[in-house]
């Protein structure tokens, strides 16, 4: 048995999640790695489609939080796949390309959840000040589904460093068309 778990293909596709083939799980490498483990991709569907379709954030926060996430971890496909994302949302590329540096260089709110982020990837935990400003700025909610999405991503940056997973066709022809 090897140690590289490639993307499966649909003709390799686990029965136990036979379901999740037709939805998100059958879209992406990231998943299609994942189900490699059929018990853990069934038990990733509903906080993935919480974090993704339902968080308190909203889409444009919850990209920040997405996109700082995959810089902060050097996670290319979660930054590749989610600038895509980004600009389907209207993001611009200014917007985008800031979340790689400063947050002090970024606008206000988006160095306020990109410092929470900074705060959460070096210590697992927000600072008293910043917890406070974001508690204030976004809302009980928005702020605990930020911490969950820095780790939903942290952990499939683990999972797609480890095993290699390459950026899905359309994602990496689209920024060859239009690189960031």
């Amino acid at each position: 048995m090897s140690d590289q778990l490639a993307p499966l293909g649909d003709d390799d596709w686990p029965e136990e999640v036979a379901g999740l083939r037709a939805g998100f799980a059958g879209q992406l490498n990231v998943y299609r790695t994942m189900a490699h483990h059929p018990a853990l991709l069934a038990a990733w569907a509903g906080l993935r489609e919480h974090l993704v379709r339902r968080s308190a954030l909203g889409p444009e926060r919850s990209e920040v939080v997405i996109l700082r996430t995959g810089i902060r971890l050097d996670a290319g496909y979660e930054w590749a796949h989610h600038v895509v994302r980004a600009r389907r949302l209207g993001m611009d590329d200014d917007r985008i390309r800031s979340l790689r540096g400063a947050p002090s260089a970024m606008a206000p709110e988006d160095g306020l959840i990109a410092t929470g982020v900074d705060e959460l990837v070096a210590d697992a935990a927000l600072s008293p000040e910043t917890r406070a400003r974001l508690m204030a700025a976004l809302g009980k909610a928005a702020v605990l589904d930020l911490i969950a999405t820095v780790g939903f991503y942290t952990v499939l940056a683990g999972i797609l460093k480890s095993f290699g997973t390459p950026v899905d066709a359309e994602i990496a022809a689209e920024l060859a068309a239009r690189p960031i």
